[in-house]
């Protein structure tokens, strides 16, 4: 959690994050004497080469342990490594790092020691960044992190909580790279059967499987001089990963029943509310994978930790819907700010629309919408299992207002994004889901 404490102003804007200094030391183990002094907001302890604190001892982990710099302290996370973290002798998982404690790794022993001076790190200048809303000091770290990754080429992995706007964030790191006026190809890992992955992101020729009557490109080709997007990449079957890590070094392919390789010149970014440092350890998700993918990495903040964003987001969101911010009582915006939002983002959204549908009601988070709301007409098969009965009524809906939104603007994914209100991830996403072509 970013604190804005640590913010320096300037005019009444925060323009800085000064962040505190850390000092590591090894004192006992293959790496004794080595000292490194870093700055950051969260600082990691490995054998793998993207660590902050990199160490020889066979047996520390690839990813081992991270010490995040919050508010309340400097706390330590082991991650699940093989041979555990102890903390002044004692084995922990997650506790507070007093200075001058002890941690140990492996073989190794280290001192902490949190120094007197800090660091400042910039602010991005804007309460926002493409598609992206926030004046807190959380999210303007995270767009100036955007901002400066964005130019360059290097993969990026983004995590983050459910419904925090990974796709968002995607989408503005393509929208503000030199490939802007390349595709932004969309693959969702945890829709894709393990059986389809290598025919959705490579393609197949004619004649490649029963059924394959012409050949088809793949994600990685529709993405040539683009970028593509791995969602939910955290759930991709581990068997499936040797063959995407093959493709993220050569940025070649094979279709399926092909027998030559196809250049393609994409970026790749992926996206996942796993902590997929902790998969590694688990042996749930390849460590060469990992690295390849979090060349670059960005987290997006949940919204109980971006303060003042919660009022900022849900004006926003009326204004979209055409509802007058004015209109809405003074003790509902006030709920909003105390709420925990569990669901981030994507939930506030949903209440805030449920309170430009019925602007007189009170807001409890925990209720459903009325049945007035949600009443549809809709032919009912009492043979048919609720969740499977639902879900055939709401890709109708969805099928429907698509197919119509892009008739009406050419199949322009941008204006039908700007209509709905929706981002075009998330159009890209219910199009591939439903079978729609533009």
């Amino acid at each position: 959690m970013i604190d804005s404490d640590w913010s320096t102003e300037d005019g009444g804007s925060a323009r800085t994050l000064r962040v505190p200094r850390c000092r590591f030391e090894v004192v006992a183990g293959p790496d004794q004497g080595k000292v490194w002094e870093l700055a950051a907001q969260v600082l990691r302890i490995g054998a793998g080469p993207q660590n902050e604190v990199r160490l020889s001892d066979r047996r520390v982990s690839g990813l081992h342990a991270e010490i995040e710099l919050t508010d309340r302290g400097c706390r330590l996370r082991d991650l699940e490594s093989t041979n555990g973290t102890t903390l002044n002798g004692i084995r922990v998982a997650d506790a507070f790092v007093p200075a001058g404690a002890t941690i140990g790794t492996g073989k190794t022993l280290i001192r902490f020691d949190p120094l007197p001076d800090t660091q400042a790190l910039p602010l991005h200048p804007e309460p926002r960044f493409g598609n992206l809303l926030g004046a807190s000091v959380a999210m303007r770290k995270l767009f100036a992190d955007l901002a400066r990754i964005a130019p360059s080429d290097a993969t990026v992995l983004i995590t983050g909580e459910s419904g925090t706007g990974k796709e968002l964030v995607a989408e503005a790191l393509h929208d503000a790279s030199s490939r802007r006026d390349g595709p932004l190809v969309v693959v969702d890992c945890s829709a894709i059967p393990a059986t389809l992955f290598e025919n959705e992101l490579f393609g197949h020729e004619r004649g490649a499987f029963t059924g394959a009557d012409r050949a088809a490109a793949g994600a990685f080709e529709r993405a040539d001089g683009g970028t593509l997007f791995l969602d939910e990449i955290g759930e991709l079957p581990l068997e499936q990963q040797p063959k995407l890590l093959r493709a993220c070094e050569s940025r070649q392919v094979r279709r399926l029943g092909g027998s030559r390789s196809i250049s393609c010149d994409v970026r790749i970014i992926a996206a996942t509310n796993r902590d997929l440092a902790r998969e590694v350890n688990r042996g749930w998700f390849r460590e060469d994978l990992f690295y390849r993918l979090a060349v670059a990495r960005v987290h997006v903040p949940p919204l109980r930790d971006r303060g003042g964003d919660v009022a900022l987001l849900a004006r926003h969101f009326l204004e979209r819907l055409r509802f007058d911010p004015s209109r809405l009582p003074a003790d509902s915006l006030a709920q909003l700010e105390m709420h925990a939002w569990p669901g981030n983002v994507r939930e506030l959204r949903n209440a805030v629309e449920r309170l430009a549908i019925v602007p007189g009601q009170a807001f409890d988070p925990g209720d459903p919408p009325t049945a007035d709301l949600l009443r549809l007409a809709v032919d009912v098969d009492l043979r048919e299992p609720f969740k499977d009965a639902k879900q055939r009524v709401i890709d109708a809906f969805d099928k429907e207002f698509i197919e119509k939104l892009l008739q009406r603007h050419g199949g322009n994914i941008t204006a039908v994004a700007r209509t709905t209100g929706l981002d075009r991830v998330s159009i890209y996403k219910l199009m591939n889901r439903l079978g729609l072509r533009r």
